[in-house]
């Protein structure tokens, strides 16, 4: 094959991954209104909302580790879990409103990250961080599609924008994260190379 559609291994499984939570968050739009109703009833909301944010920040600071993760590492994912625990509390919706800023971060970072690392093996991919905000925009335009023709669900521009700021929040993150560790490698003498 002259031009395979993957540049590497890590590629195909960030793409994957991205396809995983696309369709995890597509297909529980039916039932996520029932779905958060028993998470309420149970108490359980503020624990799956928590344990979504850890994703989150374990998505965006582990995409971008190419050594073996130390107190820098420990630091800077607290940093991040501050940033995201603030953003999430200033939101004045419901819980269930925002799991969107966990969900399209999520995304966003995977599809970063795997155009990232097409542009590592010399593809070439114009703007990675721009590219991977366009397409996270629409697959949260296509969320709220998919949401005007289901019964008891409604689209709603809040909810594409939500969903856009989401994504750039864990680009940024992402290539903040991403920076920094290659000044700090740099300044220190190159990174630990994992096993």
């Amino acid at each position: 094959m002259k031009n395979p559609p993957f540049t590497s291994d890590r590629e195909r499984r960030l793409w994957l991954w991205a396809l995983a939570v696309i369709v995890a968050i597509y297909s529980t739009l039916g039932l996520a209104g029932a779905l958060a109703e028993v998470l309420r009833e149970h108490r359980l909301l503020p624990p799956v909302f928590f344990f979504l944010m850890f994703l989150t920040v374990a998505a965006i600071v582990g995409s971008g580790l190419k050594r073996r993760p130390g107190r820098r590492d420990l630091w800077i994912a607290l940093g991040v879990t501050a940033v995201y625990g603030m953003a999430a509390l200033r939101m004045g919706v419901t819980p269930e409103e925002r799991t969107h800023l966990m969900e399209y971060s999520i995304v966003a970072v995977l599809i970063y990250q795997a155009l990232r690392e097409r542009v590592s093996n010399d593809r070439r991919v114009p703007v990675p961080a721009l590219l991977a905000l366009v397409v996270t925009v629409l697959v949260g335009w296509l969320d709220e599609g998919i949401q005007a023709v289901l019964p008891n669900r409604v689209y709603d521009n809040f909810d594409v924008f939500s969903n856009a700021v989401a994504a750039t929040i864990g680009i940024v993150t992402s290539v903040v994260v991403g920076w920094v560790n290659a000044v700090v490698d740099r300044w220190k003498g190159g990174p630990r190379e994992l096993d």
